[in-house]
């Protein structure tokens, strides 16, 4: 089994295996501010918006996958999103999570059996890659172990070839904010190291207290700080700092993650820290 096989059946049996009951676990108007966050009224709506996305997307893949022709869509996302909540808006609650989870269950074991050479083709992997692991980072409501681990092995740990490779470095770090990537490096790597602080002395210490930062004031404090490092030994930090980290998550009790502020600092950190910088090269 290929290593992208294997990461996508674990997020499919893992990651949103576990999805709901680990949302359910935060106290109902934490979690209910979460969703809003995510632009949804209800948590349901946004399992419906998922739903619909596996749903259109295993056929497609399915037929990628034997050579079949399938129907080709221009898709505006705001009317396809509406139309999922829609759909699903009068459906009893767990009829509704029944549903979730028999479509995950089939979707992973289509996937499962589809043939090895399917997992090459490019358009099969950027339909698994939008609707079963970057939809996970996009709507992380409640940050488990798999999904930190799997950010900080399978994306940041790409992250200096993806922009070694990519065409249009200049445009990137434009749209970034910032005048090099050795400046976004300093930021990462500033940011990690006080999560790191945070996260283990909270773990140490539950009354244990930190100063919140001003966002654009710590970051030219990280770009000054690094400012003399050079870049190759900042890359060598960046990866130690990524193994750390991985250390940090691995040896965290289960009870960590339903810990408020350790979990927004994992999720800020980790998941929407690469999301925010990401790219493709």
């Amino acid at each position: 089994m290929s290593d992208y096989k294997q990461r996508t059946l674990d997020f499919l049996e893992l990651e949103w295996a576990t999805y709901i009951e680990r949302f359910n676990r935060w106290p109902a108007e934490y979690g209910a501010q979460r969703v809003k966050d995510q632009g949804y009224a209800r948590f349901r709506d946004m399992l419906a918006h998922i739903l619909a996305w596996w749903e259109e997307a295993m056929p497609i893949i399915l037929a990628l996958a034997e050579n079949r022709e399938y129907e080709r869509k221009k898709y505006d996302f705001d009317i396809f999103n509406a139309a999922a909540v829609a759909k699903y808006k009068d459906w009893d609650e767990q009829e509704l999570l029944t549903h979730y989870e028999k479509t995950r269950q089939k979707a992973a074991a289509d996937l499962r059996s589809m043939n090895d050479a399917a997992w090459e083709n490019r358009r099969v992997r950027n339909w698994i890659n939008g609707v079963f692991i970057d939809h996970a980072r996009e709507h992380l409501v409640a940050l488990g172990r798999f999904l930190a681990i799997d950010t900080l092995e399978n994306e940041w740990s790409e992250y200096i070839g993806r922009f070694d490779r990519l065409e249009n470095k200049e445009e990137f770090l434009k749209k970034q904010g910032f005048a090099s990537f050795h400046d976004i490096l300093a930021h990462v790597i500033g940011w990690w190291e006080e999560g790191e602080r945070i996260i283990g002395g909270i773990v140490e210490d539950p009354n244990f207290k930190w100063q919140e930062h001003d966002a654009d004031a710590y970051n030219t404090e990280l770009v000054a700080k690094y400012k003399s490092v050079p870049e190759s030994d900042l890359k060598d930090r960046f990866e130690n700092m990524r193994q750390r980290f991985l250390k940090l998550v691995n040896g965290l009790p289960e009870d960590a993650f339903i810990n408020q502020d350790i979990e927004s600092w994992l999720a800020a950190d980790v998941v929407e820290h690469f999301d925010k910088h990401a790219l493709q090269a």
